[in-house]
């Protein structure tokens, strides 16, 4: 059936918003929760990533710890062999697909003949307004990315320092998703025990993250001590 005059300028419309909105994701936003107890100083940040037996040669992990590592380094952390390093660090991933369904509002364009309706020009949306005559049903995949950093003292075993990031989104890939994890899960390092907040880091459009001036976090909040270092921006 051909569409008449203002049924293909509402859907014009509605492209143009869809495209509109689609553009407004410029931050990637991820929850960040921490466990501390750390009372290390800069001279003794030296560390050795730690693995299991049947992930030696995991070229996967070996990517995540290299973007890890660069964290690390910007909070003054220097990698060395395991048996000179004072700490243990070991890293957690994972992905999870979940679908969520979305109740979307129905437009209808007034059928009615005429340029007049009881006396007056007709409204292009129909005698009742702008509003939805119903619902549609719309199932999208979204993803949860999450890593989790482990650091404990080499020669106690002692834990002292456990943070986990995790975002949601349309994202598919974790290897995209992960720059922004590791980030997130070491900005302000270290932070208090058993804080919990958010962190926004502006979108790069080559999955890279950006530079460490860029990183803004938000809704820091924790139940306990606060962070020892963390700058919140409301």
């Amino acid at each position: 059936m051909k569409l008449d005059r203002w049924t293909r300028r509402a859907a014009m419309l509605l492209a143009a918003m869809a495209v509109t909105l689609s553009g407004c994701t410029t931050y990637v936003t991820t929850q960040v929760t921490a466990f501390s107890d750390w009372s290390g100083s800069d001279a003794t940040r030296t560390y050795a990533f730690t693995r299991p037996a049947d992930q030696k040669n995991n070229l996967e992990l070996s990517t995540y710890e290299a973007l890890v590592g660069n964290e690390l380094a910007i909070q003054s952390f220097r990698r060395v062999n395991s048996q000179d390093a004072h700490y243990l660090v070991g890293l957690g991933y994972g992905i999870r697909s979940d679908m969520v369904t979305v109740s979307q509002p129905v437009y209808y364009y007034n059928p009615w003949p005429g340029p007049y309706y009881w006396g007056r020009p007709m409204d292009p949306w129909g005698p009742f307004g702008p509003f939805p005559t119903g619902y549609v049903d719309q199932s999208y995949p979204v993803y949860t990315h999450l890593l989790s950093i482990r650091i404990t003292d080499r020669a106690t075993g002692k834990e002292v320092y456990n943070v986990t990031a995790r975002n949601s989104g349309a994202e598919s890939s974790l290897v995209r998703a992960m720059p922004y994890l590791a980030r997130s899960a070491l900005a302000d390092f270290p932070l208090g025990n058993a804080v919990v907040r958010t962190v926004r880091i502006p979108l790069d459009g080559s999955g890279a993250a950006p530079s460490n001036e860029a990183t803004v976090s938000t809704g820091a909040a924790a139940p306990a001590a606060p962070a020892s270092a963390a700058k919140a921006v409301q």
